[in-house]
């Protein structure tokens, strides 16, 4: 339970961070919460020549939430954002879903883009990115540069960002008259879900005008179920049309077998949890 050898560099501007990357020859991990990067160093599944500690960089500590959306500088600690008032009135998802992080002291350190950065098919918080239609922006000495969430996720822990950038912000955009709300099954609180579900819907007083739905722990990415989206515009929204749009999300949903669920349960819950969600935002 020792990391392998490894040099240590920490930085306390972004210039530097970004430099130390571009100089590098990509085998660098970068180190901001650690709660997951730690475990794996630990156990020697992940064994970097350069460790690059970004903790000092409190330019990329910034929260903003206003009528456009929620935008999280990559150092942002997730308890930090969940309890953020203005996160919560504005998209309260972000906070309900940050609650099913590990514990209060793995969320103390945990940082929004360290969790986007890790891209692991399970988390809660890249769910939430893509039912908004999030953004990560990506720094390097060559510039910015804004991606959308479905082309910032590429598979199981990897994404699209070269190995001289770095993620510096992530953003939640907010619309004018869509509701969200995130929720998983896990074994027990605090573990990665068997899937959970994040619904964004808007309506007209009693039918659908827009519909989002986004699944986590099911691929190797988080995954919009397009299918179903397509279909719900004019379905009511009551209890026959949720249950019939949950339905349509559990036969839909990709889904396999692992040690932990069968393919089938998966999408059961998915199919469940789409329609309670609907359900409670019908009434």
């Amino acid at each position: 339970m020792k990391p392998g050898a490894f040099t240590y560099v920490a930085v306390s501007t972004v210039h530097e961070a970004l430099e130390v990357l571009a100089e590098s020859d990509g085998d660098v991990s970068i180190l901001a919460g650690g709660q997951s990067l730690v475990p794996l160093m630990n156990l020697r599944l992940s064994r970097p020549d350069l460790l690059l500690d970004v903790n000092g960089l409190t330019e990329l500590n910034t929260l903003t939430a206003d009528v456009t959306g929620v935008r999280a500088g990559a150092l942002a600690r997730a308890s930090q954002v969940e309890k953020d008032p203005g996160v919560r009135a504005l998209h309260p998802v972000i906070a309900a879903a940050i609650g099913h992080i590990g514990h209060p002291q793995i969320r103390n350190r945990t940082t929004i883009g360290g969790n986007i950065a890790h891209a692991d098919p399970s988390s809660e918080l890249p769910g939430v990115l893509a039912c908004v239609d999030g953004t990560v922006t990506l720094t390097s000495l060559r510039g910015s540069r804004v991606v959308r969430w479905s082309d910032f996720f590429d598979g199981v822990f990897t994404t699209c960002r070269e190995f001289d950038e770095l993620v510096t912000e992530v953003t939640f955009p907010a619309e004018a008259g869509m509701t969200y709300k995130y929720d998983e099954v896990a074994i027990r609180h605090g573990d990665y879900p068997l899937a959970g579900v994040t619904v964004g819907c808007a309506t007209d007083g009693q039918h659908l005008t827009e519909l989002r739905v986004s699944v986590v722990g099911v691929a190797d990415r988080p995954v919009r179920l397009g299918d179903v989206e397509a279909v719900a515009i004019g379905v009511t929204l009551d209890d026959e049309g949720a249950a019939h749009l949950g339905r349509l999300a559990a036969s839909t949903c990709p889904a396999s077998d692992d040690a932990h669920a069968s393919a089938e349960y998966r999408r059961h819950i998915v199919g469940t949890l789409t329609r309670r969600i609907l359900e409670e935002a019908a009434g």
